[in-house]
């Protein structure tokens, strides 16, 4: 017989769609129907309840998080209250992740993508769900968000406050908004697995060879670009690199190693925009002939009026600029 998921009818958000299609992505509940209900003896028919009935016990597969008292977080090292999303995704996380990449549980891929997906994609639902702000309230915004983050796309999908519709035909949307979430979830773990975490094997090559770009051991080149900035920091940690032996600038290829290369700031947090060391005031704004006239390094392109990136048309290029920016 067919297995049943449970959550509640009306207004829906991000958490509990999510949570139902992550649940669909498990062995136990692949295929299961959907029962979207408030009532009580209803929801007791169901194999599994997200999101409402009051009652958190992971051994009757009930995952809500509304009722008083509850306090579970992700693990000891996270702070923020989990929704019905990172409950569902603290006991069933590593199941979907290993299905979405078809490797098993315990291959270690699977528990790095497990713990990143829920720092960098979920916890941020659980945090909008229980009306934690990124921010202190004391401090005033420098501009409006977007409203096009996930769970205001499935927060769109309800009926608006003038708009009628049939309990059937909100259940219709709640679908449709599970199965967005659900496949932006798929998305951002299949980038992962096969973007950025490649991507550390290059950081650490370039890491090990940094006496060879420059004496100071504080620029490293990339053989191609890549994601690199939370690698970098991850490493340094790992590695002890830290003050006056940290990072300052990383050089990459644009496209080839043949062709222009970048040199970019380490920032100071990987989503941030102030810098560890900024490349020269002086340099900042100009370009191509006048820039090399001005940094007496030949092949400029640019250096951003931010001071964050610069180009130059060779790799010895931007290691010379690698070279005069730690010293001006």
């Amino acid at each position: 017989m067919p297995k049943v998921i449970g959550t509640h009818s009306g207004h829906f958000h991000c958490d509990e769609a999510l949570a139902v299609w992550m649940l669909k992505q498990t062995k136990d509940f692949q295929g299961a129907s959907l029962v979207r209900t408030r009532d009580p003896s209803k929801l007791a028919e169901c194999n599994v309840v997200v999101d409402v009935g009051g009652v958190y016990d992971p051994a009757q597969h009930k995952y809500d998080h509304h009722q008083r008292g509850f306090a579970e977080t992700f693990d000891d090292k996270h702070a923020t209250k989990l929704s019905s999303a990172g409950l569902v995704y603290k006991h069933f996380g590593r199941e979907v992740i290993a299905n979405l990449l078809k490797k098993p549980e315990t291959a270690e891929d699977v528990e790095t993508i497990y713990q990143k997906t829920y720092n960098d994609f979920i916890e941020s639902l659980d945090a909008n769900d229980n009306g934690i702000s990124a921010y202190s309230n004391t401090l005033t915004p420098l501009f409006k968000e977007s409203p096009t983050s996930l769970a205001q796309r499935v927060g769109q999908k309800n009926p608006s406050w003038n708009e009628t519709l049939t309990d059937p035909e909100v259940d219709e949307r709640f679908v449709s908004a599970s199965d967005m979430a659900g496949s932006e979830l798929a998305g951002f773990v299949e980038a992962m697995a096969n973007s950025w975490l490649p991507a550390r094997s290059l950081v650490v090559d370039a890491l090990e060879k940094r006496d060879q770009v420059n004496a100071s051991g504080r620029v490293i080149a990339l053989e191609r670009s890549c994601p690199w900035k939370e690698h970098l920091m991850d490493l340094e940690k790992e590695r002890g690199l830290e003050g006056d032996k940290n990072i300052l600038y990383v050089l990459y290829p644009e496209s080839s190693p043949e062709g222009n290369w970048r040199i970019q700031c380490v920032p100071t947090r990987p989503q941030g925009f102030e810098n560890r060391k900024s490349l020269p005031e002086s340099w900042r704004g100009y370009r191509d002939q006048e820039l090399s006239e001005i940094s007496k390094v030949d092949g400029c392109i640019f250096v951003h009026a931010g001071g964050f990136i610069g180009g130059n048309k060779s790799r010895h290029g931007a290691y010379e600029m690698a070279r005069l920016a730690l010293e001006l």
